[in-house]
């Protein structure tokens, strides 16, 4: 698959072992999770030993306890992890006092500024290409996910307000990203979504910045072979329904990328098998793209392979390429059989079953 070309490997270290922070969080995420750790035990001598940290977070732990992101789980991921993976949060739809995301608050205080979603096809063949095969690149830390909303009443009743930040540093940040992602694909096209058409100053100023990329003093030329599009966020939704095949990679503002990833996990049969990580320049956290998915919580019956997945993408950022391609060989080969598979892909198997087939092709 395209996606496996290099992302932004960070630097590999000689490691004896690999310490791993786990956050099952909400819903199926502690069903998740587990698989994610399964199969990365699987790899043996592919990867440094690994040293698996279990810790808290989640809409669950706050009813408990009042604390959604433990100020203990944040230490430890900065003191004592390489990395980490995350399964997933009930974030409530109504306003609960005192509770806010725990992984809106993880890829701030870690400053994993870009959410890396790879949406692609597994083709009948292992020879034949994907007919979808692209990447969301998400800024991770701003756009109306600053959380800054008041409500007033005025004098028609109830007005509420939100502040939507995007700031040139962050908008840059997230371009640069996108262009090293799309120079490492055979393709190097890249599309930028926005809505300047309407929203002007904010999204203005992050279509400037993004297309502003290849000039900057320190790029010098690196992205010459990038070409670059521009699309309305409304119109790329049509369009990634009809035509897929003409997006590489995209790049988009926070709850863009939120929405346009979750849309084009429909082109490739279920939420359940789009993986993700949020990166930053230090630190990297895998995450399946899915929610807790409370209406199937503790049936056992959760799709793993979207962590197993998220799993290889965090291994290849960290430069454990070869044992990052053993997990997704063997999970294309259990979608590609088709015989073992979770509900949401029209099987009737277990989490554990699946796993066990990943497991063996391992």
């Amino acid at each position: 698959m395209a996606f496996r070309a290099p992302i932004r490997t960070m630097a590999t270290i000689a490691r004896q072992s690999l310490k791993i922070g786990l956050i099952p969080a909400d819903g199926i995420g502690k069903e998740v999770i587990p698989t994610a750790k399964a199969a990365i035990e699987a790899l043996g001598s592919d990867i440094p030993k690994p040293e698996f940290i279990d810790l808290l977070a989640g809409f669950e732990h706050f009813a408990k306890n009042g604390i959604a992101l433990p100020d203990e789980t944040v230490n430890i991921l900065k003191n004592e992890c390489d990395c980490a993976l995350f399964g997933s949060v009930s974030s409530p739809s109504r306003k609960v006092v005192g509770y806010s995301s725990p992984i809106v608050a993880l890829r701030k205080q870690l400053d994993l500024y870009a959410n890396i979603r790879p949406v692609t096809s597994v083709a009948a063949n292992p020879g034949e290409k994907p007919n979808v095969d692209l990447v969301v690149v998400r800024e991770n830390t701003e756009c109306l996910y600053v959380k800054q909303e008041n409500l007033i009443i005025g004098e028609h009743g109830k007005e509420a307000r939100a502040t939507r930040l995007i700031t040139e540093r962050a908008s840059r940040r997230i371009g640069q990203m996108a262009f090293e992602i799309a120079q490492a694909r055979p393709r190097k096209h890249l599309t930028v979504i926005h809505k300047s058409n309407v929203l002007s100053v904010t999204d203005g100023l992050f279509r400037e910045t993004v297309r502003g990329v290849p000039s900057l003093p320190d790029v010098g030329g690196r992205f010459d072979g990038v070409t670059i599009a521009e699309q309305l966020v409304d119109s790329a939704v049509y369009r990634l329904f009809r035509e897929p095949q003409i997006y590489d990679v995209m790049v988009a503002p926070n709850l863009y990328g939120d929405i346009l990833s979750d849309a084009a996990a429909a082109l490739v049969g279920s939420l359940g098998l789009v993986p993700s990580i949020n990166a930053g320049d230090n630190f990297v956290m895998g995450e399946p793209v899915h929610g807790s998915a409370p209406d199937i919580a503790g049936q056992s019956i959760a799709n793993p392979l979207a962590s197993i997945r998220s799993a290889a993408l965090m291994l290849r950022h960290l430069g454990y390429s070869k044992g990052a391609d053993r997990l997704d060989k063997a999970v294309d080969e259990v979608i590609r059989e088709g015989k073992v598979l979770t509900p949401d892909l029209g099987g009737k198997a277990k989490t554990g079953e699946v796993l066990d087939e990943v497991l063996r092709r391992i």
